[in-house]
């Protein structure tokens, strides 16, 4: 009996030995980082069928268009610029006739074009026209497979439209941009003479210095326009360009091929645009209109009677010319800006027509008939 109260000490003992090994366990368990199951990270929306279906067709579009269109494009050099491009152009017809900018090509009359083949050939110009700042090539030799655009129609573009260039941006040969038709029916000043550009297309797609020449397409691969220029205050793309149309295109070149030149219709007016300034100002009996300020000498409308201002007013800090006749249409079709006179008189009009214009004079609505003339030389 003496021993039992041995055993339960010793049982006791080996408990609390046990113990202590539990909870130095627990303690290693409880001191070692346990993982997280991570948390699923949120998953974007996937794409409809049918809006991923839309943006397959719009990329295979402009692939299909510059696979179509760009082997037509050319790079315009001299020998001096060692092989960059300094201008684009594009091929109308079979001849190898290669239109491009006047203000790319102006500077002498040597040139080489270099094909998609890298085929590099002379060519020369055969008619230039600074006032729709057109210009022709004729290469000297063929590749042995030419491609040619196809010629569009600009009179019925719309706003927000597809719109494709391709061209040379800083000598990086056949690059492709795309945005939209931005506007229609602007005007440009030119910086060698005071008449402007007609009927000028602006576009987003981007175009830097090297586009100048090139095509602007739609979403068929026709030809709409020419890229001409940019609006920028450091020289490259600010999302705001300009482009000939083609349907100036259609009605010059041919004329830069069989002669050389183009003759520009002339009606000898300069004016300004009504606006609610100008109307408060001269008390003007219209909001909508062109008021003529200056009739040339000699030209078609002093033949034809058309007043200048007469007083010097200032408006909004600006003078102006004020008690000239006001131009309400032209052949029936509403002048409301200067813009218009100067857009219809460049696609609708010849040298040598007789046009119609409805004129307030003194308060009194009446008609002049005008033979328009050809414009003077050098402008």
């Amino acid at each position: 009996m003496r021993n039992k109260p041995v055993l339960w000490i010793l049982v006791v003992l080996m408990g609390l030995s046990g113990l202590a090994c539990s909870l130095s366990q627990i303690g290693e368990i409880v001191a070692t980082p346990v993982a997280l199951a991570p948390t699923a990270a949120p998953i974007a929306p996937t794409l409809s069928p049918d809006l991923l279906s839309r943006a397959d067709v719009l990329e295979q579009l402009i692939v299909d268009v510059y696979a179509q269109v760009s082997p037509a494009v050319v790079c315009i050099t001299a020998r001096d610029y060692f092989g960059e491009c300094i201008g684009s152009g594009f091929v109308i017809d079979q001849e190898g006739h290669v239109v491009t900018n006047n203000h790319v090509v102006e500077s002498e009359l040597d040139w080489l074009v270099t094909f998609e083949d890298e085929q590099t050939v002379t060519a020369r110009v055969i008619g230039a026209d600074p006032g729709s700042d057109l210009a022709v090539l004729r290469v000297d030799s063929l590749p042995e497979h030419l491609v040619v655009v196809e010629l569009g129609d600009s009179s019925s573009l719309r706003v927000g439209q597809a719109a494709i260039a391709i061209g040379n941006p800083f000598g990086l040969e056949r690059t492709v941009t795309t945005g939209v038709i931005s506007s229609v029916g602007r005007t440009l000043s030119r910086t060698d003479s005071d008449f402007l550009l007609a009927e000028v297309i602006q576009t987003d797609a981007a175009i830097n210095p090297g586009n100048s020449g090139g095509p602007l397409l739609d979403s068929h691969g026709r030809v709409i326009g020419i890229n001409s220029a940019i609006r920028s205050v450091n020289g490259t793309n600010s999302g705001v360009g300009f482009a000939i149309p083609v349907d100036v295109i259609k009605r010059v070149v041919p004329e830069l091929i069989a002669r050389g030149y183009y003759h520009h219709p002339w009606l000898g007016v300069s004016g300004y645009s009504i606006t609610l300034e100008v109307v408060e100002a001269m008390d003007l009996p219209t909001e909508l209109g062109v008021l003529i300020g200056s009739v040339e000498p000699g030209s078609p409308a002093e033949k034809a009677g058309l007043k200048g201002g007469v007083e010097e007013v200032n408006v909004a800090g600006q003078p102006m010319l004020a008690g000239g006749d006001i131009v309400l249409a032209i052949n029936g079709v509403p002048v409301n800006r200067f813009d218009d006179l100067i857009n219809y008189l460049a696609s609708q009009t010849r040298v040598g027509d007789v046009v119609t214009l409805t004129v307030l004079r003194g308060g009194q609505q009446t008609d002049v008939n005008v033979k328009l003339a050809e414009r003077p030389a050098g402008r």
